[in-house]
């Protein structure tokens, strides 16, 4: 049986609004569909009543919305559904990108490296630098070695007292320093360097230092959700900062994105959030896969992937000047 229409007939009987509909249809730009009203054919640029819940149908008033209403639902429904769908596909290809590295130290030029260890952010002058620059000596300007300890980059002495730090780093959360925000922050929830133990106020700094883009701040609220630290348990909350952290670049967060994967049985995604862990030089994650690899729950090739991305990490990251930081002091280890 045909499903073609004589010449003359309508294709449509539901009330006229074949034409409406073709019109709809024919239109070349977003713009000449906004300004048609989905009831009745209305044009003009005062059709600006829409649907609340697919933001597509548009109307020429709240009568014409009104009456369309059962017409558009089922239509609104696969709107609905179509980009409930195209976000999600879009939040899993955002997700699963490989974030960019971290910075490079301003003064040797490599690869800043993961662990906490290798790097100290400088309350001074805001400057992220690795371990093995902060270890080394300075030099004044005639190559004579400085015994005063200074910044290995602004050349400002060092604190000589945590009263004088933390002042320095009030100036930097004076100046919106996200690092220096978020440390505040860590010293409200340790209760450290003088600050009282006030959960309340570390999550106001963490929250301060995300809005400025700093990945570690979202691992930390989500951390606190996480563990009912100073907010309900919440864990649908604690994985979408750990998502917003992973996505800046945050390798615990994207580590225990991983390990959720894992404990409801997610082995696919939880070796693709390893990997992306391993790739910035997160041992831990490494060690995971390592295990999985022993259960039977990932493949040789997998665990031999993962090894091969840790040693390009640290081919990155290793240094003579930071090999030396790490045999002075454990706090100097980068890897």
């Amino acid at each position: 049986m045909s499903n073609s229409c004589k010449d003359g007939e309508s294709k449509s009987n539901d009330d006229g609004l074949s034409d409406v509909n073709d019109k709809l249809h024919n239109m070349s730009t977003a713009d000449d569909i906004l300004s048609i009203c989905a009831n009745c054919g209305k044009e003009g640029n005062d059709i600006n009543n829409i649907c609340n819940k697919c933001k597509m149908a548009k109307y020429c008033n709240a009568a014409c919305k009104k009456k369309h209403r059962k017409k558009h639902k089922k239509q609104c429904e696969e709107h609905v559904r179509i980009a409930a769908e195209r976000a999600a596909e879009l939040h899993e290809i955002e997700l699963f990108k490989q974030p960019p590295p971290k910075e490079d130290c301003p003064i040797c030029f490599l690869r800043i490296p993961t662990l906490d260890g290798g790097f100290l952010h400088m309350a001074c002058c805001g400057k992220v630098i690795c371990s093995g620059c902060i270890h080394a000596p300075v030099f004044d300007n005639q190559g004579n070695k400085v015994d005063e300890e200074k910044c290995p980059f602004c050349r400002t002495p060092r604190p000589t007292s945590i009263e004088e730090m933390i002042k320095r780093y009030k100036k930097r959360v004076d100046v919106d320093d996200p690092i220096a925000i978020h440390n505040i922050g860590c010293h409200y929830n340790d209760g450290e360097y003088g600050f009282p133990r006030d959960y309340d106020k570390a999550l106001e700094f963490y929250h301060r230092a995300s809005e400025l883009g700093y990945a570690k701040a979202y691992c930390n609220i989500g951390w606190a959700h996480d563990n009912g630290i100073g907010v309900e348990r919440d864990k649908k909350k604690a994985k979408h900062c750990y998502e917003l952290a992973a996505m800046k670049g945050d390798v615990t967060a994207r580590h225990n994105l991983g390990l959720g994967e894992q404990m409801v049985g997610n082995i696919n995604r939880a070796l693709k959030h390893h990997m992306i862990a391993i790739s910035s030089g997160f041992a831990e994650s490494l060690e995971e896969i390592k295990e999985l690899y022993t259960d039977g729950e990932a493949t040789k090739d997998d665990y031999s992937k993962a090894l091969q991305s840790y040693q390009e990490y640290l081919g990155e990251i290793k240094s003579k000047q930071r090999d030396q930081a790490a045999a002075f002091s454990e706090q100097y280890r980068y890897y």
